[in-house]
């Protein structure tokens, strides 16, 4: 099965080699790049002292390269979104890591009982380490809850435009029978390209697998009936739609 993968280039590899190993044959279409600001994540671990919070991997990314930076602050709860971060996040050194199987309202509901507690021990509050753009259900659980927290942008997600050749090399003869989408910018930024949004009619037979109800929210009314959408917020769950 040909399957376009539409994240940025340092996952979609990795995405890519796990279809393979799938028996399946993957197309690279990334629409976004990370800039990462290692130094905004270097201060903020530097002026806090409690527990981390991040809800991609991609911040995961950031802090590796403050390689002896780092190290003091490996001892530190780190809670993720997702299994995938958490891992990336203990072979990175980090000792104390726990994950939510959900989106950012599941991450915030997980925290909930340990900052509770830290903050009647007087710990720090928690340190967000966030991209832009990003949605604000994680910020918005922990207002909800009471809980206090700092936020430190660390990286940015910029748009990447594919050109008519490169569209052309994907939807010119055997075209892709599924395209995975893992988030609502990127499904937004496929549709917002007229070239992409055209090589998809209606009854294009193409299977477009969302990672989550809020990606899946950027299709088109059009195409929704082509939509499948990951039980879980992880690549396993949404891999096994294929």
């Amino acid at each position: 099965m040909r399957v376009l993968v539409t994240r940025p280039a340092h996952s979609a590899t990795k995405t890519a080699q796990r279809l393979r190993d799938m028996g399946h044959e993957p197309l690279l279409l990334p629409l976004r790049r990370p800039l990462h600001d290692s130094a905004a994540a270097a201060a903020a671990l530097a002026r806090t002292s409690g527990a981390i919070a991040v809800t991609s991997a991609e911040a995961i990314r950031v802090v590796a390269a403050l390689e002896e930076q780092l190290r003091p602050h490996l001892a530190r709860p780190l809670f993720a979104v997702g299994e995938t971060t958490a891992e990336e996040a203990r072979k990175l050194g980090f000792r104390s890591v726990a994950s939510s199987k959900g989106n950012g309202r599941d991450l915030a509901d997980l925290v909930g009982d340990f900052v509770d507690l830290a903050a009647a021990q007087g710990a720090d509050r928690l340190l967000y380490l966030a991209g832009l753009p990003r949605a604000e259900t994680f910020e918005a659980g922990l207002r909800q809850r009471g809980i206090r927290f700092s936020v430190a942008e660390c990286y940015r997600m910029q748009p990447v435009a594919p050109g008519p050749a490169e569209i052309g090399a994907i939807f010119s003869g055997r075209r892709p029978e599924v395209i995975l989408f893992y988030s609502r910018q990127t499904a937004e930024d496929f549709f917002r390209v007229p070239e992409l949004r055209s090589a998809l009619p209606e009854e294009s037979g193409i299977r477009l697998i969302c990672l989550s109800e809020a990606v899946a929210e950027a299709i088109p009314a059009a195409l929704r009936k082509s939509v499948m959408i990951s039980p879980m917020t992880d690549e396993k769950s949404l891999l096994s739609l294929l």
